[in-house]
């Protein structure tokens, strides 16, 4: 008898993750007991096996696939959307030649003398420049994203008076009770007295149609406070053609759909494609405190109505009363803005096939929960930060960031959390004065963005600029410039694929931090009380929330990692393995309370259970000890009572452990202590050599973005924070990779590094594989080093204003300081010449180190090109290039336009030709550059050639040669 079985091979596969359960199902008829076919069926399926394990292992020790999505964006400016098929074609052309993964469309204000090519934003043939658009973008392998407006916030020419952003004003009266009160009041949306005895009385409808009120009031000193609501009158911000009109009102419900219809009927008239992703830029609607049905959704919401606690909502925090309503007032707006815009915006471009990308900072609302609400949050750096790392080019002309790690981890928690695969951010806003920022600037920003957990950055950006537009383009006025019109360009594209290769790892696997810290929300709230009105921009934030900025920082100097967590993704979070397992589908190893005095009774009992179903909760200071709102609150507070009776009595002054059912409560002070007992380890290259890093899981264990953006030298062991049989590093500096060297040592597994202070690397753990690679090949110094000190020729193979004088050098300085005034103010690319004589030793690297760059060099070795350097240390390897003997170096240095945009404003030239606010500079004032110092341009080194022992074990081979090589 012959039956048709299944073999079994379908769920074994599945379990070794070969992936053979998607390609394949093995069956067979035979005989049962058949020993000859069961042989065949088993060289079957080893094969099968084997040839998925091997391709399987090729394509877990390579890069990851890279995407649009891994290359870089840019925010793109329209002005005036004078646009043309022809020159959006050449804008997008230039744009992905150099590495641009994908363009946001920010239509804003226009040029000067150029209305009669505006375009009005959303008419049909503004929409037949968006089609043409999208459709040259796929044609180029780029994706297009769309702002749902034009400049910010959400307006325009749609918004009606009664959908516009709204405030509300009070007007107080002082009446002595006893006696008839007549007063003028314009008719007010409400109108209360209070007493001094605590009597509280409705007058609104006292109030005639004249504003006349007509009062006995009783016995007693009265408060009377009327309440009218009115309009902002915000307008759209830099705004472009079609798109100038009043701020939406974000609360309101009709008003965002009504905001939204007018996009439905272009859309529906044009037949456009949808974009990739609708944007919202940072929620800045200024004033906008009230709505007109924020009174209902309150008392539906809170359970009594706020108009009766007036002076409460005035009182700014001067009694536990007041900060309570303060507190059920901005819950209600959070709610409002989450409920009313952010889901249902989302909800809308769901509908049209797109996603949508939201910078929720500047929100009066829960952040995490406004962030997490769309598919890409994205955060924003504003300024520069002052690293300690050298030969980093600094600039007195900066403003401090405000976009530092603690800030920027809001955004890219609530996509942790919520389980998005993306966080974005607005890259360089700011990050110098126009015309004086160079590469080396950007990439340790962007260090700094990629391990705060961000992974598609979108810079700010790239105006289009029409391709016979005089120099310096078109600008937009606050921004890094990264365009085609800018030299700078002329090196980008190594830049870009820097970030192509380190996103290509970070959007790859999953988030793997150790810790969640709650975001102690109400603990703000109670605290903050200048206004009832409160939101979360990014200026000023660390001075707001200095204690949960104080802790995060201890908790990662300590080389733990975090995630903040909010009331909402505590209460969907459950269990797994011991491990907190949120709602998007992240694990971590604890959950860590920072000192929190308020939480809801709700929150705190799923702590419980959390607790008590094997999670591991870290208290620091003390348990919370109150219940936040003015809602039910003895009722709550009993309830929060009862729960918090059941945890146990400990003394805090003390790190202390208690099993709670399956898991455990860890209370104490000492953030590293608690986190010991917990047996949470930490990563050493942030606790003891001050680097930066991000983990991420993937299928064959871990990988890790590392870099140092400090004065720190790593040439050594280096203790990680998981265990490891094997491990390769990738530089995606250059897209080189190997084997990295490991061993255990005293319980940890360590990994060989060699970094340089401003250097980065990527590392990939496999937990189980012993992976066969070539190794890593590390260096050691041989004490032997060739400076290149004199000798060297200089010529412009592009300069403006054109110098064709060959230069001399006996010595490297700033070009601004030989050759006249031309070099002083010229944009240029230099090139560099030295011939050296050098020999060779079997087994031997050369290191060329080029010291102080201004700001990015291409190198060529005997006439090949070895590649671009343009971010410190500024040092490439060049063994394979040079020859015995006599050896040709070219270094090809481009310098800022700095000096050249000086020189226009000095002579007068007419470049500002921009409406609204036009250029300003990093103070939002209009000025010239006429008396910039010129700023060192060229190759300034010095210049030395290192030898180095090339080894894939630098432990035991350490050597010293003798002295500098003889040329």
């Amino acid at each position: 008898m012959v039956k048709k079985v299944s073999c079994g091979v379908t769920k074994w596969c599945k379990w070794i993750g070969t992936g053979l359960e998607k390609s394949a199902i093995f069956t067979v008829k035979r005989p049962w007991n058949n020993a000859i076919n069961a042989a065949c069926m088993k060289r079957i399926l080893i094969a099968a096996v084997l040839f998925h394990v091997v391709a399987a292992s090729a394509q877990q020790t390579n890069w990851p696939a890279t995407s649009a999505e891994s290359r870089p964006w840019t925010r793109w400016w329209w002005f005036g959307n004078a646009v043309d098929r022809a020159n959006l074609s050449y804008n997008l052309e230039e744009l992905a030649k150099a590495g641009i993964g994908g363009v946001e469309i920010t239509p804003i204000y226009g040029v000067r003398n150029g209305e009669a090519n505006y375009i009005e934003y959303l008419s049909p043939k503004w929409m037949e420049m968006l089609s043409h658009t999208i459709g040259e973008a796929e044609r180029l392998g780029m994706k297009v994203d769309m702002n749902t407006g034009t400049g910010w916030p959400f307006g325009g020419p749609g918004v009606t008076v009664a959908d516009a952003a709204t405030k509300v004003q009070f007007k107080e009266y002082e009446v002595e009770g006893g006696a008839r009160t007549e007063l003028e009041i314009t008719r007010p949306l409400r109108l209360y007295a209070f007493s001094d005895k605590g009597r509280k009385c409705d007058l609104t409808s006292l109030v005639d149609d004249e504003g006349r009120l007509i009062w006995d009031a009783p016995a007693g000193k009265w408060r009377l406070i009327a309440l009218f609501t009115g309009k902002t009158c915000q307008q759209v911000k830099r705004a472009a053609p079609g798109g100038e009109g009043l701020v939406m009102d974000h609360f309101n419900p009709t008003a965002v759909k009504n905001y939204l219809s007018r996009f439905d009927d272009a859309f529906s008239r044009s037949g456009a494609p949808r974009p990739n992703a609708f944007f919202n830029d940072s929620y800045e609607v200024y004033g906008a405190d009230w709505s007109p049905s924020l009174l209902d959704h309150f008392s539906q919401r809170r359970g009594y109505r706020l108009e009766e606690y007036l002076p409460e909502l005035l009182g700014k925090g001067e009694s536990d009363l007041s900060r309570r309503v303060v507190s059920d007032y901005r819950e209600s707006v959070g709610e409002m803005l989450l409920e009313n815009f952010t889901v249902p915006w989302t909800e809308w471009a769901h509908r049209h096939g797109a996603t949508t990308r939201n910078q929720a900072h500047g929100s009066p609302a829960n952040i995490i929960d406004v962030y997490a609400a769309v598919d890409i949050p994205e955060c924003e750096i504003f300024g520069m930060t002052d690293f300690n790392i050298p030969g980093l080019r600094k600039d007195s002309l900066v403003k401090i960031n405000d976009g530092d790690p603690v800030t920027l981890k809001f955004a890219s928690s609530a996509a942790h959390v919520a389980g998005k695969r993306y966080t974005s951010s607005e890259t360089f806003t700011w990050l110098t004065e126009h015309f004086r920022t160079s590469l080396s600037q950007c990439k340790v920003e962007i260090d700094q963005l990629f391990t705060s957990g961000v992974n598609r950055v979108c810079f700010h950006g790239t105006p289009y600029s029409p391709r016979d537009a005089a120099w310096p383009g078109w600008l937009f006025y606050a921004s890094a410039n990264l365009s085609p019109t800018q030299p700078i360009w002329k090196d980008a594209p190594a830049f870009f694929s820097y970030i192509n290769r380190v996103q290509s790892f970070l959007q790859y696997g999953e988030p793997d931090n150790d810790l969640l810290l709650y975001f102690p929300l109400h603990d703000i709230w109670y605290g903050e009380q200048d206004h009832f009105y409160f939101a979360f921009s990014i200026h000023g934030l660390r001075d707001k929330l200095p204690k949960f900025y104080q802790t995060v920082e201890e908790i990662r100097a300590s080389g733990r990692e975090v995630d903040y967590i909010s009331d909402r993704f505590i209460r969907s979070s459950t269990v797994e393995g011991g491990r907190i397992k949120t709602s998007g589908g992240a694990t971590y190893r604890a959950l860590v309370l920072p000192g929190v005095k308020f939480m809801q009774p709700e929150t705190l009992e799923k702590i419980w259970q959390l607790a008590n179903e094997g999670a591991t909760i870290i208290f620091i200071d003390h348990y919370p000890d109150d219940v936040p709102g003015l809602q039910g609150l003895e009722t709550r507070r009993a309830r929060f009572s009862r729960l918090i009776s059941r945890f146990p009595r400990v003394d805090f002054g003390k790190t202390v452990m208690a099993g709670i059912g399956k898991g455990w409560f860890i209370t104490g002070r000492d953030c590293r202590q608690l986190f010991e007992a917990a047996g949470i380890g930490h990563e050493s290259f942030i606790a003891e050599y001050g680097g930066q890093l991000i983990r991420r899981q993937n299928e064959t264990g871990y990988h890790y973005f590392f870099t140092m953006l400090t004065d720190n030298e790593i040439d050594g062991w280096v203790p990680l924070g998981v265990k490891a049989r094997s491990a390769i590093f990738f530089n995606p500096m250059d897209g080189s990779s190997g084997k990295a060297l490991l061993r255990e040592h005293e319980g940890s597994c360590e990994v060989y590094m060699q970094l340089e202070p401003g250097e980065s690397i990527i590392l990939k753990t496999f937990t189980v594989d012993d992976v066969d690679l070539p190794g890593w090949t590390y260096f050691r110094d041989t004490g032997r080093e060739l400076r290149l000190t004199d000798g060297w020729n200089l010529e412009f193979l592009e300069s403006e204003p054109a110098i064709d004088t060959h230069f001399r050098l006996d010595s490297l300085v700033s070009w601004t300081r030989i050759g006249g005034e031309d070099t002083k103010r010229n944009m240029a690319t230099g090139r560099y010449r030295i011939r050296f004589a050098i020999k060779k030793e079997s087994g031997r690297e050369y290191l060329l180190k080029l010291g102080d760059v201004r700001e990015s060099a291409r190198l060529h070795v005997n006439g090949r090109e070895v590649g671009t350097l343009y971010a410190v240390p500024f040092t490439a390897a060049i063994g394979n290039y040079l020859v015995d003997g006599e050896n040709l170096l070219e270094i090809d240095v481009t310098n800022l336009p700095a000096n050249r945009i000086s020189d226009y404003d000095r002579r007068g030239v007419e470049w500002r030709i921009f409406n609204d606010i036009n250029v300003v500079d990093i103070n939002y004032k209009q000025t010239l550059y006429d008396r910039w110092e010129p700023v060192p341009s060229g190759l300034l080194g010095p210049v030395s050639i290192k030898e180095v022992l090339l080894t894939h074990d630098p432990v035991d081979r350490i050597v010293n040669l003798g002295n500098r090589f003889q040329p």
